[in-house]
């Protein structure tokens, strides 16, 4: 098998385990809310690999990522 199957196989595993993990979470999420409070949780809401997760993460420019990984290891230490 070629590297780029094996990381496919890798991928596919873990979110055949998460969608088995979010599932049981939503079953215990929904055994222990309060009804008048929350709405019924479903196992995308806890499953990174959903399709339907909120907002996308925030980018970064090139200039925060220097500030953060060249600046910062370049002060105090010296």
């Amino acid at each position: 098998m070629t590297l780029r199957e094996l990381e496919e196989l890798a991928e596919e595993r873990q979110r055949d385990q998460w969608a088995h993990t979010s599932l049981v979470l939503a079953v215990l999420a929904n055994l222990h809310r309060d009804p008048k409070r929350t709405g019924r949780y479903s196992p995308d809401d806890f499953n990174p690999f959903a399709a339907s997760r909120g907002a996308p993460p925030p980018k970064a420019g090139i200039e925060v990522l220097k500030a953060v990984f060249v600046d910062q290891g370049s002060g105090g230490a010296n």
